[in-house]
């Protein structure tokens, strides 16, 4: 089969052109397909590096809430068993006694 003639502006016939044509946009359909997987694939991975911040970000304020709580609950057990232990004493101490002991820490300044 005989190849077209060139047309008569100098360039190849129509056959000819829309072959490399088709070759040339078939690459460009590749190239942005590649692109448009690496734009996808660097949006993953930035999701999940952010995901994993904002998981440590999380962590890291619940063990600051966590402590605050412990601490507080520390202060209201110790307050609690200051006054149990005022009221126990308060009962089992007579006025005697109570003055015996003042007067022995006074002593013992």
């Amino acid at each position: 089969m005989p190849s077209e003639p060139p047309a008569p502006n100098g360039t190849t016939s129509r056959k000819g052109r829309s072959g490399k044509e088709a070759a040339r946009a078939g690459g460009i359909v590749d190239q942005a397909s590649s692109r448009a997987n690496a734009i996808v694939e660097q949006a993953r991975s930035e999701g999940e590096a952010e995901r994993k911040r904002q998981v440590e970000a999380a962590r890291a304020e619940i063990d600051v809430e966590m402590n605050r709580a412990r601490e507080e609950l520390r202060g209201q057990v110790a307050a609690i068993a200051i006054a149990a232990a005022e009221k126990v004493l308060s009962r089992e101490i007579d006025a005697s006694t109570h003055g015996e002991l003042l007067a022995r820490a006074a002593n013992d300044l």
